[in-house]
């Protein structure tokens, strides 16, 4: 009898078999389609990233013949130029002029094992020995003189600013990015903004820069006046500059690292295409060695990545100047050239060290100009300088420092660099920032050892301007 179902038909034989060849077909079609259309966007996203990069040339002739020697084969050093060209989309960021200079110049050095990483920092107001350099292009050349390191990039272009770094460092250099005001808006967009703190509101005209005191995020726009603003923060120095563009350059770390921009594929591509468009590289430097790096970096944390100023000290022959402090910048180069850690630098560290420490000045005498020049020299050492001004009654007999509860364990740094302070505790502040108040008994400030390795130990991209 029937059972009440439509009966199967009988199977011949042999044909589940060939249903499951054909099953397996049509899902291996299927995987290799899916494969090939993952693949295929892949290589049109690598395609489309190679091909927002700019190229330019830098030949063994511009370098010159006497090279330093790689001495750490698979370390990796980047030279990273800031330009200020002001043309085209640059043009509103002051007078229209042809042609480009060297805002900022710093060196990456990656360590070989991939489980470090140190950015440099080079004073552009800094008085150097420069090499001498080809005529190319629309570059004159550049003879060899004593000048501001900035020259070589008007007098040879980024060619000669390679020569020129590492006829100074004797650090081997690998590859170089140049990156201009409009791409370096745009990275800032791709990551949604990224977040610093002003210890007080900013109203500067030429930086195109307004913005209230406190944390914030900033974005393309207010990112590019922050760290081009020099008049409006600190002393109006270059190196107090240097400092804040650091500690910006360590809070974008810091958001990149985080998670939230590797793990969003939407994010991430759009990060990668900002930076892609908004940089110069030399030929060998493609996409490839750069997901090659990052794929190599992806187990480094943020405290791994250090930022530090080239030991510096005002010229005495050259007023506005900087030159470089001996041994302690030979002794930094050394250890990137070498592949040091700079971690193993022995020195009088102190508990909290210069870097960490925020320092408000108020001069209490008729001295004037007295509060930029302290500012200049405690910068010198690394501390970071948020306001100068001076003090609501003069004068004042003694040199003080004020502080908080929150910053009573950065005084003994401070205090160890003065020749003579008192101490004053505010039990109701609430900032860690210390209080500098400059009497009429100013002695200055207790010579740099030699030996002292803190202005080469830097911050790490852990830091936090706001924290208390």
């Amino acid at each position: 009898m029937s059972s009440g179902l439509v009966d199967a038909p009988a199977s011949e034989p042999g044909a589940q078999p060939r249903r499951r060849r054909r099953w397996l077909r049509w899902t291996l079609a299927i995987s290799v389609a899916v494969v090939l259309l993952v693949v295929g966007v892949a290589v049109g996203v690598l395609a489309k990233l190679n091909g927002n990069i700019k190229h330019e040339d830098v030949t063994p002739d511009d370098l010159g013949a006497t090279r330093p020697p790689k001495v750490a084969g698979t370390a990796m050093n980047v030279l990273v130029v800031g330009s200020d060209q002001r043309d085209g989309k640059n043009a509103k960021y002051g007078r229209s002029i042809a042609g480009e200079r060297t805002d900022t110049i710093m060196l990456m050095h990656v360590s070989s094992e991939r489980d470090n990483a140190m950015v440099v920092s080079f004073p552009r107001d800094s008085l150097v020995q420069l090499p001498a350099c080809r005529a190319t292009g629309a570059f004159p050349g550049q003879r060899a003189h004593l000048g501001m390191i900035n020259e070589s990039f008007n007098s040879g272009g980024i060619g000669c600013t390679w020569k020129t770094i590492e006829h100074l460092t004797h650090i081997r250099i690998d590859h170089f990015v140049k990156v201009d005001f409009t791409g370096f808006k745009g990275i800032v967009n791709a990551l949604g903004g990224v977040e610093v703190c002003l210890p007080q509101r900013v109203d500067d005209k030429k930086a195109l820069l307004h913005l209230p005191a406190g944390r914030q995020k900033l974005n393309g726009e207010q990112a590019l006046g922050y760290v081009r603003a020099r008049y409006s923060f600190g002393d109006g120095s270059d190196i107090g500059r240097i400092q804040r563009q650091q500690m910006f350059i360590a809070s974008m770390v810091k958001q990149v690292m985080s998670g939230e921009t590797l793990t969003d594929p939407a994010k991430l591509f759009g990060l990668l295409d900002a930076a892609t468009k908004a940089v110069t590289t030399d030929r060998d430097l493609t996409t490839g060695v750069m997901k090659d790096l990052a794929t190599s970096l992806q187990g480094l944390n943020a405290g791994k990545i250090r930022f530090i100023t080239t030991p510096w000290h005002y010229s005495l022959t050259q007023p506005g100047r900087v030159e470089w402090t001996q041994p302690q910048a030979n002794r930094l180069f050394q250890i990137v050239a070498k592949d040091q850690s700079v971690e193993g630098v022995k020195g009088g560290q102190a508990k909290v060290g210069r870097s960490k420490i925020q320092i408000e000045l108020r001069n209490g005498t008729w001295r004037g100009g007295l509060g930029t020049q302290v500012a200049a020299f405690l910068e010198q050492r690394g501390y970071h300088i948020t306001k100068i001004g001076d003090t609501a009654r003069k004068p004042y007999a003694k040199t003080t420092v004020l502080y908080g509860p929150n910053g009573e364990t950065r005084v003994p740094t401070l205090t160890g660099d003065l020749l003579g302070a008192s101490l004053r505790k505010l039990p109701a502040a609430r900032t860690n920032q210390l209080v500098l108040v400059i009497g009429n008994d100013w002695k200055g400030l207790k010579e740099l050892r030699s030996d002292d390795s803190e202005a080469i130990k830097g911050f790490d991209a852990t830091h936090d301007s706001c924290a208390t």
